[in-house]
C-alpha cells in the first residue's frame, strides 16, 4: 500500500523561457514512499524552439515514463489526462498607442449601441410620459429623470462587470470573467484533442 503514488496533473501551467520541465512543474502528488523526494525532480520534458508557444503532456506517456524509472512504485491517475503548457518566450510591452485606439473603438461603438437602444425602445417618450404622470405638464426635455438615468446606467454598468479599474466590489465573478473562463476552458480542451501529442523521443529516458 505504501509504494502506491497518486498523480494529478495540473490543467495549464506558464513559462517564460526554454526549460526542463520536472514532475513538480506540471502534477500533483500524493504518496508516502520514501523517496517520494525525488520523484518531485524527475526530469519530464525539455522544451524546445519547435514546440512553439503550446505543449501537451499526456499523463499515460508520464506515467509510462516513470514506470521504467521506478520499478517498485504504482503509479494511480486522479483527475485530468494531461497538462497544456504554455511558452511565453517573448515578453512585449504594451503599445500605449494600440491600447488607445482600441479603447476609443470601444468606447464610440458601445455608444452608438447605447444611444440605438433607447431610440429602438423610444426612451425619450418614456421619460416624456413618466413626466407628465408626476408633474401633469408635458416638456420635451425632463432632465430630472434624464439626468439621474444616466448616472444609474454607468452605476449599473459598473456593478455588472464588479469592476472599477484593478478595484474588486466583492468576491462574485462578474458574467464577462466567467465568460472568458469559458472560452479558455474550450480553448484548452480542443488543444488538448488536436495538438500532437509527446513522441517517445521527447522524454527523458
Amino acid at each position: 500500500m505504501s509504494n502506491i503514488v497518486y498523480i494529478r496533473m495540473k490543467k495549464m501551467i506558464k513559462v517564460k523561457e526554454l526549460k526542463h520541465i520536472k514532475l513538480a512543474h506540471i502534477a500533483y502528488i500524493s504518496t508516502v514512499a520514501e523517496n517520494s523526494g525525488t520523484l518531485y525532480e524527475t526530469p519530464i520534458y525539455r522544451i524546445t524552439k519547435k514546440d512553439n508557444n503550446l505543449v501537451v503532456i499526456d499523463s499515460f506517456t508520464v506515467i509510462r515514463h516513470l514506470n521504467t524509472i521506478y520499478n517498485g512504485l504504482e503509479f494511480q491517475l486522479v483527475g485530468p489526462d494531461h497538462t497544456l503548457v504554455e511558452v511565453n518566450n517573448k515578453s512585449k510591452q504594451p503599445s500605449i498607442l494600440i491600447a488607445s485606439f482600441v479603447w476609443i473603438l470601444l468606447f464610440i461603438g458601445t455608444a452608438m449601441t447605447i444611444m440605438n437602444f433607447h431610440y429602438d425602445v423610444s426612451m425619450q417618450e418614456v421619460h416624456q410620459k413618466l413626466h407628465y404622470l408626476f408633474t401633469g405638464e408635458q416638456t420635451p426635455y425632463p432632465l430630472w429623470i434624464q439626468i439621474p438615468y444616466s448616472f444609474g446606467l454607468g452605476a449599473g454598468m459598473l456593478l455588472f462587470f464588479n469592476h472599477w479599474f484593478k478595484k474588486r466590489f466583492n468576491e462574485e465573478p462578474s458574467p464577462l470573467e466567467v465568460e472568458i473562463f469559458n472560452y479558455q476552458q474550450n480553448i484548452d480542451q480542443y488543444t488538448g484533442h488536436y495538438e500532437n501529442e509527446l513522441n517517445d523521443k521527447d522524454i527523458y529516458y
